[in-house]
Order: structure tokens, then sequence, then C-alpha cells
């Protein structure tokens, strides 16, 4: 079936993340803002998807990833996102959105939005985007406190945590492993060291913890390009690549626009536009179709088999 349709249940994809998160390979997982491209990352062949925090932001509320978009437009976001494909949805929820018995509940809300998993991290509330400048992390024991919250919420055992640091940029590289060792004891079922800036200290942390690990590869951030052999062979099981589709498109609307303003036609060679056909069957037009097919047979099976109506006989007038 295919998303929107009634299909894979979500427990399915809870133990398939968790199944992904244990093989030696490495993962890609694209991130996106809204239920239309989670589809075309479904249907790419990709195993998962992320629903990020910093893509909402952007793409859907028009606002830098400073903090400012809130629990609620994040979680339904992230509902519709999970309602629009079958493979597992990564969700990010920031900080949790305040302390222990808010992370408490921001877990229990995504668990019922469909997310197969949460990454939550260290930084203050509000956080700011791991790339950027003026970072601060709670203490260790705070962090601790969120993830021991995570991990009690869970009503289904396969929901996966990830724990992020942001230690690297406020207190150095053995800081935020000493953290993610300890995010392992908490709890944590993938540790996710942010925004490290030299290749050496890539390469360290695999050395350092046993746990999964997940890296992010942002284009023109602070953490130098590896490419995935690489992130494999150094013992990575997960590449994000948060928000990488939304910039590939935004630049792409931005020259179409341009163009369109300038010569009435939209399309460029470099970026040509989704066919029609294309266009409908990554929405499930198909799919929807046949379903509306099967009610209307289904329907008309039933009225051949109703008894023909036959009106009441009128009383007799006094």
């Amino acid at each position: 079936m295919t998303a929107g349709v009634p299909g894979e249940a979500e427990g399915s994809t809870r133990l398939r993340l968790r199944s992904l998160i244990g093989e030696s390979r490495l993962i890609v997982c694209p991130g996106v803002s809204d239920p239309f491209i989670a589809r075309l990352v479904e249907r790419a062949g990709f195993d998962m998807v992320f629903s990020s925090g910093a893509g909402i932001a952007n793409w859907m509320l028009g606002l830098p990833d400073l903090g400012l978009a809130t629990m609620g437009e994040i979680l339904e976001a992230t509902r519709r996102i999970a309602g629009a494909v079958h493979i597992p949805v990564l969700a990010d929820i920031d900080t949790g959105y305040g302390g222990a018995i808010n992370v408490f509940r921001t877990v229990q809300e995504f668990e019922s939005a469909g997310a197969a998993g949460v990454q939550i991290e260290d930084q203050v509330n509000p956080k700011r985007c791991g790339h950027l400048a003026r970072k601060e992390v709670v203490s260790l024991g705070e962090m601790i406190e969120r993830l021991v919250a995570a991990a009690e919420a869970r009503r289904d055992p396969a929901m996966v945590i990830v724990g992020r640091t942001d230690a690297v940029a406020t207190h150095g590289l053995g800081e935020a492993i000493r953290r993610g060792q300890a995010f392992s004891e908490a709890g944590a079922d993938v540790v996710f060291i942010e925004a490290p800036t030299t290749l050496d200290a890539v390469a360290a942390i695999p050395r350092e913890i046993p746990s999964p690990l997940l890296f992010n590869v942002v284009e023109g951030g602070v953490t130098p390009e590896i490419s995935h052999e690489d992130l494999q062979a150094m013992g990575y099981r997960i590449a994000l690549h948060a928000n990488a589709v939304m910039r590939v498109a935004s630049a792409a609307a931005r020259d179409a626009l341009e163009r369109l303003r300038s010569t009435g036609h939209p399309t460029l060679p470099e970026h040509p536009m989704l066919s029609w056909a294309d266009r409908q069957a990554a929405a499930g037009l198909p799919e929807w179709e046949s379903l509306e097919d099967r009610l209307t047979a289904r329907t008309d099976e039933l009225m051949t088999r109703m008894p023909p109506f036959t009106a009441p006989h009128a009383e007799a007038e006094a």
C-alpha cells in the first residue's frame, strides 16, 4: 500500500529501524520537512528518513533554526511525514522542549505521531543549529536526565533514541566523546557527536564510542567533507543528510522563479520540471484511484444483492 492508504503498522517501522542500526553497512538517511519530499525519498529506495527540525523551521515556517519552532509545529509536521511513508521516520525533537517531564511527554507525542525514533540533544533551550556559533550545552547530568526520561516514556520498546551532543564546539572533542559514552550508558541506542571540525576528530569518535554512531553531513558546515565509503570504514552506522534535499530544491525553486519572471518559462536544462505523471505517482494517485475503484466495486456488488424495494401499502381510508 502507499502512504495515506492504510498499510504498514508503526511498530514494524520501529523494528525495522532497530534492525537497520544493527547492520554493519552504512545507512544513508535524507532529511525532509514535508510529506511529499518524504514520499520521493521512499520512492528513491532509501531505508529511512529524518524529519528535520531545521528544515521544518526553514521550509514550513520561513524561520532560522534558532529554537523558534514550537513542539506542536514540529510534531504536526512529523505526523504528516510519518503518515506519508512506510519507511522508518527518525524525528528531530531538539532538546525535548523543556525539563525531564516535558521530554517524557514529547517522546510519547512523537511516538503517537508515528515516529520510529527520536533524536534529542544536550543544547540549552532554545537551541541553535549545530553548525552555527553561540551554542551552549547543559550539564551532563541534565542531559542524562533527558535521556532517562526519553527511555522511560517509550511505550514501544523498539522505539529508537538518538542522543546528540554539541559539546565539541563548547568544551572540545574530549568532553564530547565523554558525553557520548555516557549517553550509551543512559540508554541511547545511537550516539551523535555534532560538528567535529577535523578529519582526525571524525575518525577518533568511532574508536572511543562502541555504540552505533550517526554522522551529520552538512555541505558548507564546519565539518570537513567525507565520503560514505570512508564513514563506513571508520565505523559509522548512519550518514544523515539532514537538509541537503531542501537546499537543492530551494536553489532549483529560486532559479525557476527567476527564469519565470524574466522569460515566462520556469524550466532550466539543469532543473527539469517533474513530469505530470511522476508528480501524480509520487503523490500516490494510482493507489488512491485503485482504492476508489475497489470501494465502488464492493458497493455495486452489495447493491446487486439487495432485495427489491417494495413500497408499503397505503392504509385504506376510513
